[in-house]
């Protein structure tokens, strides 16, 4: 059994996502971040960070934070949804790339232009013009390619799991899917698993998942 700590951000569905794709059982503790819930003592214990997500693996003893370790250690551990030989580092390096790219630049994008809009021009257009150049990062990866890692066309990995829940937010970014053909396709493509669908709406439902117009 996992216990699962988390609220309804892009890095906590990562979690939910990969969880409802493995099968596994796990139990949800809402951490409700609008609240200041995870500076509470008890879940410092297990996320020394105070961010959600994290998890413990009760059958291991072990517990987690920092989403991309999680993805690891569960696709790991689960031999699932995880490149082998050389293209599991290429897998590697595009969920470091959303760790370090996608997830904080894109947060900066709903801090300055969705909840502090005309607090800061200069912060407006300095992340929302990273977050354009990121998407085009993006869709040139996905040119020709069904998901971000794996040989060919690729195959649905928790490189793709760790972006998705940040590319749901493209209307949050003032981001029009139309123009990025690749990324929308493949937006669409991991919306319609019924994994995705559930993960989603973990710890709470939170309306449906957007979805570019047509």
């Amino acid at each position: 059994m996992i216990d699962l700590y988390t609220w309804s951000t892009p890095n906590g569905r990562k979690v939910s996502i990969l969880l409802e794709e493995l099968g596994v059982p796990y139990e949800v503790h809402s951490i409700d971040i609008g609240k200041g819930e995870q500076h509470a003592p008890s879940f410092l214990e297990v996320a020394p960070n105070n961010r959600i997500p994290a998890i413990i693996d009760r059958s291991a003893d072990l517990s987690l934070m920092e989403s991309g370790a999680i993805l690891l250690y569960l696709g790991t551990k689960h031999g699932r949804f995880i490149c082998s030989g050389d293209e599991y580092w290429r897998m590697v390096e595009w969920l470091m790339w959303q760790m370090g790219g996608i997830g904080p630049m894109l947060g900066q994008v709903h801090h300055f232009a969705k909840f502090n809009k005309g607090k800061s021009d200069y912060a407006e257009e300095r992340y929302l013009s990273e977050g354009r150049r990121l998407y085009g990062v993006l869709n040139k990866r996905l040119e020709g390619r069904d998901f971000i890692a794996g040989e060919q066309r690729g195959e649905y990995t928790i490189a793709d799991m760790a972006t998705w829940p940040w590319i749901s937010r493209f209307e949050w970014q003032e981001i029009d899917l139309a123009d990025y053909p690749n990324v929308r396709d493949w937006y669409v493509r991991i919306a319609s698993r019924p994994a995705v669908q559930k993960g989603y709406q973990v710890p709470k439902f939170a309306g449906e998942i957007p979805m570019p117009r047509t």
